[in-house]
């Protein structure tokens, strides 16, 4: 995990013990409104295939589209009008309008070979609004409390030849619209990328050239001039990546657009990273079936750890080999409420011949947790193994039942060169463990009860089978951080492109609070808040932990058909289903809970799927102390209200 993202330990909670579902009265918190003007999922047409980039960004777009802190949001139907959405103050009840119908554009047999985009739109502010059809058009419109929107201008990509594109104008997504400094309005826009000299695809076959994809940030001069005339849009700057990205949003503190994606975004003036290619040295051959190119190979002797460690509840026991020769006035040992040092003179710190084991040298070492350095001691067992004798540290731990994973803090991570030493169990402690377990097999496979508890005989015969614990651990997507300064800066670390993050959830469309992600660590989700700063090019971008979703990572592994995934500060993390006409459909919510409570609530909605067809955008509005969520189907939007 990044430097900048960094978990803090108090914040996480070792002794969760899970959810417990709190069922809400369905009919008390959602209310569903029947659509005049549907959706469609399956107008996206073209003759070329797609790649699995493109299917992956059509499946998770959000068709719904909330003016952060208002109660207002829109969306494009099936025959390219846009409806407009305002949710009632007093009742929450959506009022639905015709704010423009956008001209569908005709196709040539040349363009028929570009996939054309989803429709998609952003709000500059609640009265303003730009629009895509997703052919490569884009409208700016302005909307009044009342009745239909003002068409002002149309827009269109103009790819100048330096971005060595194939296609002079492409379908693009818009992502986001802001003004900084309310001379114009600053669109980011993203597009499949062409290249020259490509082969055209082949209709019958299946195979799909690797792809990029550009992000573009264009500016829109304010007034807008009213033209009926489509105008080129002005490129200020412009990003290539291996994908679209999941997560786009502003930072007004530091003037800058922050990207999350599955790649960084980086001009395509950069170079790459340099390619590893081996040495000579290092390129052995491939010897065929029986054939033995050195020899009867000496087996190698892997190299002992520097100590060994078990532990109990309240005790922590390091082990540390040394010369039985070794004088005791020549160990120094020194406890501390959080350190250890150990210092021993005239042993190298280095193997060598004479001396084969290696002597730890420990300097003030950070220790995973407290200790009592009062009631710790040390001893010296001269005969222990023969040539060597065992130096044993005995740590009385300052949270008694706290079971660490490691002896120091730093173990593992890469500090200090220092190698992560497992812990050491006791041979009874060890023979008891698998003892146990194969009761517990034995009992699952002839049927009887394992736990005693009347749970049941075994696996379930529908789990039978389907059991896969790799499938379980693989959870999120990993996703890398990219800025990039409103005017097109781009300081070099300002992108996390060496240690992506395992992306849980993102900030909830609407929500208007600081920009957020809730990433995984272990099996918990926590959750990250960037705080301000003066620009990228004078420092790195802060997040801060703010709060645990713990085992969150654990119950999000087993929704299979899950098409949005966000949450609200440290409150809830709703995980929506896309839904079908006979399955599916359903939101899991999990609500937030502090670092010393055992147990969390979780329930379970119905927002999709049937006659409301398959849940397509979703979106949060705020009134006054109430939260809305707006679930945007095929043929319903559903309301929620009263869920946090």
């Amino acid at each position: 995990m990044p430097a900048t993202f960094s978990p803090v330990r108090s914040l996480l909670n070792p002794k969760f013990d899970g959810y417990k579902f709190a069922p809400l009265e369905y009919d008390e918190v959602t209310t569903h409104y029947p659509l005049e003007h549907k959706l469609s999922q399956t107008n996206v047409s073209g003759r070329a295939p797609l790649s699995f980039q493109e299917v992956q960004s059509r499946v998770l777009h959000n068709h719904l589209v909330v003016c952060n802190g208002t109660r207002r949001a829109v969306y494009v139907d099936a025959e390219l009008k846009v409806i407009g959405v305002d949710v009632d103050e007093a009742t929450l009840q959506p009022a639905f309008r015709v704010l423009s119908e956008l001209p569908r554009p005709i196709q040539s047999v040349e363009a028929e070979t570009l996939q054309r985009e989803y429709p998609s739109a952003a709000f500059v502010d609640a009265t303003s609004l730009l629009v895509s059809d997703g052919y490569g058009t884009l409208y700016a419109l302005r909307i009044g409390d009342t009745g239909s929107a003002e068409l002002l201008a149309s827009y269109e990509l103009s790819i100048p030849p330096t971005y060595e594109s194939a296609r002079p104008s492409v379908p693009f997504r818009l992502h986001q619209a802001v003004s900084p400094d309310g001379q114009g309005i600053v669109a980011v826009i993203s597009s499949k990328h062409y290249p020259k000299n490509a082969p055209e695809p082949q209709l019958k076959s299946h195979k799909v050239s690797p792809v990029k994809f550009d992000i573009w940030g264009v500016r829109i001069g304010l007034p807008i001039s009213v033209s009926p005339e489509t105008q080129p849009l002005q490129i200020l700057w412009h990003r290539r990546g291996d994908d679209v990205p999941i997560y786009a949003a502003y930072d007004a503190s530091r003037q800058a657009f922050l990207f999350v994606g599955s790649s960084s975004y980086l001009p395509i003036t950069t170079e790459p990273a340099p390619s590893y290619e081996p040495s000579p040295d290092e390129l052995a051959p491939i010897p065929r079936a029986g054939e033995n190119l050195e020899g009867t190979p000496q087996p190698s002797v892997p190299k002992p750890p520097p100590y060994s460690w078990t532990q109990t509840s309240d005790t922590v026991t390091v082990a540390i080999p040394l010369p039985a020769d070794t004088p005791t006035e020549r160990i120094k040992v020194a406890f501390g409420p959080r350190t250890l040092t150990v210092l021993v003179e005239g042993v190298p710190s280095a193997p060598s011949a004479d001396v084969p084991v290696v002597v730890p040298r420990f300097t003030l070492k950070a220790l995973w947790d407290g200790i009592h350095p009062g009631t710790s001691l040390w001893t010296f067992d001269r005969a222990a193994e023969g040539a060597y004798g065992v130096l044993a540290l005995h740590l009385d731990k300052a949270h008694e039942g706290t079971r660490w994973p490691q002896v120091f803090a730093t173990a593992g991570t890469g500090a200090d060169e220092e190698e992560e030493v497992p812990e050491t169990l006791d041979p009874t402690e060890l023979y008891a463990i698998r003892e146990a377990l194969e009761k517990y097999t034995a009992a699952l496979r002839d049927g009887t009860d394992a736990s005693g508890l009347g749970l049941g005989k075994g696996i379930p015969t529908l789990a039978e089978g389907e059991r896969d614990d790799e499938l379980d651990l693989s959870v999120g997507r990993a996703a890398c951080v990219t800025w990039v300064g409103v005017a097109g800066a781009h300081p070099a670390a300002a992108h996390g492109d060496d240690a992506p993050l395992e992306v849980l959830a993102t900030p909830f469309p609407g929500a208007a609070a600081r920009p957020s992600l809730v990433a995984k660590n272990g099996l918990d989700g926590v959750v990250y808040v960037l705080q301000d700063g003066a620009s990228v090019e004078a420092e790195v971008p802060r997040w801060t932990h703010s709060a645990t979703y713990s085992a969150l990572a654990f119950v999000l592994a087993s929704k299979r058909d899950t098409r949005f995934v966000h949450h609200v500060d440290g409150r809830a993390v709703f995980a929506f289903e896309s839904g079908t006409q006979d399955l599916g459909g359903n939101v899991y919510i999990y609500l937030g809970a502090g670092p010393k409570e055992n147990w969390a609530k979780q329930t379970v909605l119905k927002v999709g799927g049937g006659a409301a067809g398959a849940l397509l955008g979703v979106g949060l509005v705020r009134v006054q102390d109430k939260v809305a969520i707006l679930c945007l189907c095929e043929g319903e939007l559903i309301v929620l209200h009263g869920v946090l």
